[in-house]
């Protein structure tokens, strides 16, 4: 199994899933009721995922691959502004409508299950 394959073996299904937890006909309340402190822990966790998949995966070729690089890189800066303006993003986020959520989250969800697709199916393609 390529390395490619195998990172978006991971991240791949873990963005589906969360993304699928956070969608606003799931958990309606879920923005509008958090709070500086857990948005700060999550962008620690969020950076600290983010950091990872760079470290294990920053391939800038013109393929699928890309889209796992992309990823980790969205989740390092997400997650360093959650820590670094927390108030913010949590006043940000209870401002913005819910249709928002739902196309932003909807987009992520395909990203999500494309990633997956490719990492469980097809041969070893180089990565």
């Amino acid at each position: 199994m390529t390395n490619s394959k195998r990172v978006a073996g991971l991240v791949g299904p873990t963005l589906a899933a969360m993304v699928a937890a956070e969608f606003p006909l799931v958990q309606p309340d879920l923005y509008s009721r958090q709070i500086p402190p857990v948005v700060y822990l999550s962008g620690v966790l969020i950076f600290l995922a983010g950091l990872a998949i760079v470290r294990a995966h920053n391939s800038w070729r013109r393929d699928w691959t890309v889209l796992v690089t992309l990823i980790g890189w969205f989740a390092l800066l997400l997650g360093l502004f959650r820590m670094f303006a927390a108030g913010q993003y949590q006043r940000s986020t209870e401002s913005t409508g819910t249709n928002v959520f739902m196309v932003v989250e909807g987009v992520l969800f395909v990203v999500g299950l494309f990633v997956t697709f490719k990492a469980y199916t097809g041969s070893s393609d180089p990565g």
